[in-house]
């Protein structure tokens, strides 16, 4: 099992840059492929970005494709999503997630359906005003 914390949320103007950090429990984190995903009030969860377990692939939803880096530290069970350029629709609670590898769908075809994801954290508020 893994348990997500994400930390780095927080009140921002447009234009300015934050950092989300999802710190993972347990010794198999290498082992997940890794999203970020939003979600703002009455709308469903929405794909931002994902990295596969060795950060050798990454993926992006193409509202942030550009502004947005996703990346890893394996030895520190952590996972980034760099967030630069906010805009106000950037605006949203965001949550890191784990998708399990024993599962047999292909990532490189399913990282933006949260559905498929096993281990969510608590979520981060960004909150971009412009």
């Amino acid at each position: 099992q893994v348990q997500l914390v994400e930390s780095g949320g927080g009140s921002v103007q447009a234009g300015d840059s934050l950092r989300l950090s999802c710190l993972a429990s347990g010794r198999t984190f290498s082992m997940y492929n890794m999203g970020w995903f939003r979600q703002t009030p009455g709308k469903e969860r929405e794909f931002v970005a994902a990295i596969i377990w060795s950060g050798g692939s990454t993926y992006y939803t193409d509202a942030v494709n550009g502004r947005f880096a996703i990346s890893r530290d394996n030895a520190k069970n952590t996972v980034y999503l760099q967030m630069n350029s906010l805009k106000p629709e950037d605006t949203a609670v965001y949550y890191c997630a784990a998708y399990s590898p024993s599962r047999g769908e292909a990532y490189s075809r399913y990282y933006y359906q949260w559905r498929l994801y096993d281990y969510w954290g608590q979520g981060t508020q960004v909150t971009v005003s412009s």
